[in-house]
């Protein structure tokens, strides 16, 4: 039981300043709530059950090569992001017009909300930390569990904040936001390559 709330812990502090709260509440702006928790859960089940049976591998990683595809990552969600957040409007009317309705199924909007966050979970804090965490206690088990908990517990927040602020903000200036954040991340894991 330790272990696991020790993971709980370590990866709830990690993820809640992070970018996994950021792309779901971006998710959960442009999408209904329920699909994109649902889709993210799930992302984030499969995320912790590779990073718990290849904690080992990840830790023997060199950080210039962890944070070199970390930059990558940062720099496509902050081009898809900023693209998406100036073309929005014009995207956002076209899609009403074809759908009528302007809604998005279920099914697409979990998938959507997946395929984001399975990949934004690659070579994360969060992942890294439930591999090493995992190598460390070597209850793979209790690690995995408290570090998904942790992780859904993050998804619930955003996805919370999300639908506040849905209503009252626009998505595109969310999305802008957003675009500009994972930029800074993606300077930041540059800088972490460079001087690593």
């Amino acid at each position: 039981m330790l272990v696991l709330l020790t993971a709980f812990a370590v990866v709830l502090a990690v993820e809640l300043p992070d970018k996994t709260l950021v792309a779901t509440l971006v998710l959960t702006t442009r999408y209904r709530a329920w699909p994109v928790f649902v889709g993210v859960c799930v992302a984030f089940l499969v995320q912790c059950v590779i990073a718990v049976s290849f904690g080992s591998v990840l830790t023997l990683l060199p950080e210039r090569i962890t944070a070199g595809i970390v930059t990558v990552l940062f720099a496509v969600g902050a081009f898809m992001l900023l693209r998406e957040g100036f073309g929005a409007e014009e995207d956002s009317e076209q899609d009403a017009a074809r759908s009528g309705t302007g809604e998005v199924s279920f099914r697409r909007a979990a998938l959507t909300s997946f395929g984001v966050l399975f990949a934004a979970e690659w070579g994360d804090a969060s992942q890294l930390a439930t591999a090493g965490l995992t190598a460390h206690y070597g209850h793979p088990f209790a690690v995995g569990i408290g570090a998904w908990l942790a992780l859904v517990a993050v998804a619930g927040i955003a996805v919370l904040i999300g639908r506040k602020i849905r209503a009252r903000v626009r998505p595109q200036l969310i999305q802008r936001i957003a675009g500009f954040v994972f930029a800074a991340f993606a300077l930041f894991a540059l800088y972490q390559t460079i001087a690593g």
